[in-house]
């Protein structure tokens, strides 16, 4: 016999996004289920700074004191490495005194941090478990049908179903993997998809304040010091750029997609190889994708969605965790507000997506342009070369990136 569970809200994916929605609306009394299909800890593909924006809400989360013990070095400076360009400029501090509505006040932390989403999606999941919030992990969702003034979502483990019905049902799933849901998207096979990579070293060289993004011939990264001496390298690249790369001139044999990334990294950038010079790889290379910059519905079919899900911008402007817990954030504080119902959500749903497109439409804009110039050779070349005589354009970029813009409900 099927299990039939009923809660509140079921969120549909345990990343920040996922937790973030889940932890608010599970301290305010709701019963709240997430489903996670994979085994934590996991490693993903992810940039993994966090601003100091974030901060005030990391401790309305009750998240921020484990966060600041595992993290890694205050990032005060942003760069750029591309050809032999090595720039450097002061990373902005975040506006506003970081105090929460209810009174509480937040440590006034100046700057950004990085963590690896191994540790820092468990803390999430943790205080999640915690707040009573019911997970069901490893679990795949793999259909969500209505069922009167809810919704039922059949979740598989193994060859175990379970149904669990709510009214209210998040998408936290991210983006790039395609499957059954609503909610999620095809596959595509164009020749200027984006893929991500992301792998940690230890033993680099690079200055642990400094973030410096990196352009390099068909796609963009960055670099960053997390938790535990690692170095967290992440970039994009294009598929076509990929497949050429993989072709090996000499024996004209294939490279793995990661020895090719790798390789066009070092060869591409001086300030990589320096950092690097003497780094060990810290595990394998990951990849994801294809990555879809954009924004999206924030509440279509009765299903609201947060994170990368909602819309996500170009990775390098390292805001995608930063969107995440800001996303969910938004979300609980509308559906919380908002009268019970259709009616309800349905209110709740157009208040959100105002929300969203107000806080983050100007990020993802400004992403997709500056992205569009580190994928263009030309206008690559002239970036650098502004950059080199002009180093505090990096600092208007962090700033226009939404690096300083106060999390709403925080003043």
């Amino acid at each position: 016999m099927t299990r039939l569970s009923t809660h509140d809200a079921i969120v549909i994916g345990a990343g920040p996004a996922g937790t973030s929605v889940a932890l608010t609306l599970a301290r305010r009394g709701w019963a709240v289920a997430i489903v996670e299909k994979s085994v934590f800890p996991r490693r993903k593909v992810c940039g993994e700074y966090i601003s100091a924006s974030n901060l005030a809400l990391l401790d309305q989360l009750e998240i921020a004191d484990a966060w600041r013990a595992n993290a890694g070095p205050e990032i005060r400076r942003v760069g750029l490495f591309s050809g032999e360009t090595c720039a450097e400029a002061p990373m902005p501090h975040a506006k506003g005194a970081l105090q929460a509505k209810d009174g509480r006040r937040a440590k006034k932390d100046g700057f950004g941090r990085a963590l690896g989403r191994d540790i820092f999606d468990c803390l999430l999941l943790q205080a999640a478990r915690s707040a009573g919030v019911e997970i069901f992990q490893p679990c795949r969702a793999v259909a969500i049908d209505p069922d009167g003034e809810a919704q039922l979502v059949r979740i598989q483990a193994g060859n175990e179903t379970t149904m669990l019905r709510a009214p209210v049902i998040v998408a936290a799933h991210g983006s790039w993997e395609p499957g059954p849901l609503p909610s999620q998207v095809g596959k595509t096979n164009r020749r200027s998809d984006l893929f991500g990579f992301k792998a940690h070293f230890t033993g680099s060289s690079l200055a642990p304040d400094l973030m410096p993004l990196l352009v390099f011939p068909g796609g963009y990264g960055g670099m960053v010091w997390a938790d535990h001496g690692r170095l967290s390298i992440s970039c994009c690249i294009r598929r076509d750029m990929l497949a050429q790369l993989r072709k090996h001139p000499r024996h004209q044999s294939h490279l793995s997609a990661a020895e090719a990334v790798s390789r066009h990294l070092m060869e591409s950038c001086r300030g990589v190889r320096d950092a690097l010079e003497s780094a060990e790889a810290d595990g394998p290379w990951l990849a994801a994708g294809p990555i879809r910059p954009g924004i999206r519905s924030c509440y279509e079919r009765g299903i609201f969605r947060v994170g990368n899900a909602a819309g996500e911008s170009h990775p390098v402007i390292a805001e995608g965790i930063s969107m995440a817990l800001q996303s969910g954030w938004l979300l609980a504080c509308e559906l919380l507000c908002a009268p019970g119902g259709r009616a309800g959500r349905e209110t709740a749903g157009r208040r959100y997506e105002a929300a969203w497109k107000s806080l983050f439409s100007t990020r993802v804009y400004a992403a997709a342009a500056l992205a569009g110039i580190a994928l263009s050779p030309g206008s690559a070349a002239l970036m650098a070369a502004i950059v080199r005589n002009f180093p505090q354009a990096l600092t208007l970029g962090a700033q226009l990136s939404g690096k300083t813009k106060p999390v709403p409900g925080f003043v």
